[in-house]
């Protein structure tokens, strides 16, 4: 069990949230980088291999090599907040606690935390539990489901969880992908782009791959991928041939989701199309597959390659369109919650949680 938290009697109950992304190294160094990518590519939602094989590629081969050469990347869109992915996901959960504290007048409070790296879950919860949380609600900030990623959160919250006596009642939200909030959001966010600079011949909807084994095996991930892309291109009444899904961030030697983002890149000016605009909508945040991986590296791919204007469209993050989205997330998942109810009173809440207080007192519980 974890460290001894005593009951308090009348203690005033509260909703809490806590908004989960990815992660990021602590600084942009080799060994900070080291650090970061020995907890990720250890966990066995995101690398689904024979353990032995892989710790040994792990720790003989990839640990070695890939951490210099992440931190220089990493090195590329380091700024005075620190990692960009965390300092957006902290200003998007301060956003959301604003407007849920006074839509549910201070009943509801929100958190931070990081699936590798810091903040940790486990000191999210521990937090929101300090806090008097007795309603948990977990929002993975991935809008598309898949085992790699929103399942890795639920198996570490429950790790945390086995630790605590008195379990809250518990919460996760599997997805959002086809949340029409979402789908305005981002729909909104192009329409602008498009109102700011010149709108180019083909738009790409570009996801974090996966292994095509993972989707054969039955991760609904592809799916939900296309279901945004296809929902966005039908409000903006694209085309067919106005857009696509491409997949980026492929690792490995095995096959990935396909098209790849950086092989289509560098194909479409021999076709005709040498304007794209890209939007990464698997991407709450921007981070280092946005910044580097896509405005850099796939941009000069695109250039070399005969492309003319590359249009970057940044993530939604802490637009107000977006906060607005996962609020409305958020508050479909707490229905049938005392803070939710049109019966609910906050004040005679206090009130009776002060009486039962003194209740408890008289009968010899601690002050």
């Amino acid at each position: 069990m974890s460290e001894k938290i005593s009951h308090q009697h009348g203690a005033q109950e509260k909703l809490g949230i806590l908004l989960v992304n990815l992660g990021s190294p602590d600084a942009p160094t080799s060994s900070a980088v080291r650090r970061y990518l020995a907890q990720f590519l250890s966990d066995t939602r995101v690398i689904e291999s024979n353990r032995l094989v892989w710790w040994f590629a792990l720790h003989g081969v990839i640990l070695r090599i890939r951490p210099a050469k992440a931190a220089k990347s990493y090195q590329k869109i380091w700024n005075e907040n620190g990692s960009p992915l965390v300092h957006i996901s902290r200003l998007q959960t301060q956003a959301i606690q604003k407007k849920l504290e006074h839509r549910f007048r201070g009943h509801v409070i929100a958190d931070l935390a990081m699936t590798y790296g810091n903040p940790s879950i486990k000191s999210g919860l521990e937090a929101l539990r300090k806090a008097g949380a007795r309603r948990l609600l977990i929002l993975p900030l991935y809008p598309q489901y898949s085992a790699t990623t929103t399942a890795a959160v639920f198996d570490q919250v429950t790790d945390v969880l086995k630790g605590w006596r008195w379990l809250p009642d518990l919460r996760m939200i599997n997805h959002y992908h086809d949340h029409p909030k979402y789908i305005e959001a981002l729909a909104d966010s192009i329409t602008k782009q498009w109102q700011n600079n010149p709108r180019g011949e083909q738009l790409l909807f570009s996801f974090h791959g996966i292994p095509q084994r993972y989707i054969d095996n039955g991760d609904p991930y592809f799916c939900h991928c296309q279901k945004t892309a296809r929902l966005v291109a039908e409000k903006l009444e694209l085309k067919d041939q106005e857009w696509q899904v491409v997949f980026q961030s492929r690792f490995g030697r095995e096959p990935w989701l396909e098209p790849y983002c950086s092989v289509t890149l560098q194909q479409l000016p021999d076709s005709g199309i040498k304007n794209v605009d890209l939007i990464c909508p698997g991407f709450s945040a921007d981070c280092l597959e946005t910044l580097e991986e896509i405005q850099m590296e796939n941009k000069e791919l695109f250039i070399e390659a005969g492309g003319e204007a590359f249009n970057y469209i940044p993530c939604l993050n802490e637009n107000e369109s977006h906060i607005d989205a996962l609020c409305e997330v958020l508050t479909a998942h707490m229905f049938g919650w005392p803070e939710t109810m049109p019966s609910w009173d906050a004040g005679k809440l206090a009130v009776d949680a002060h009486k039962s207080r003194q209740r408890a007192i008289e009968m010899g519980a601690k002050k």
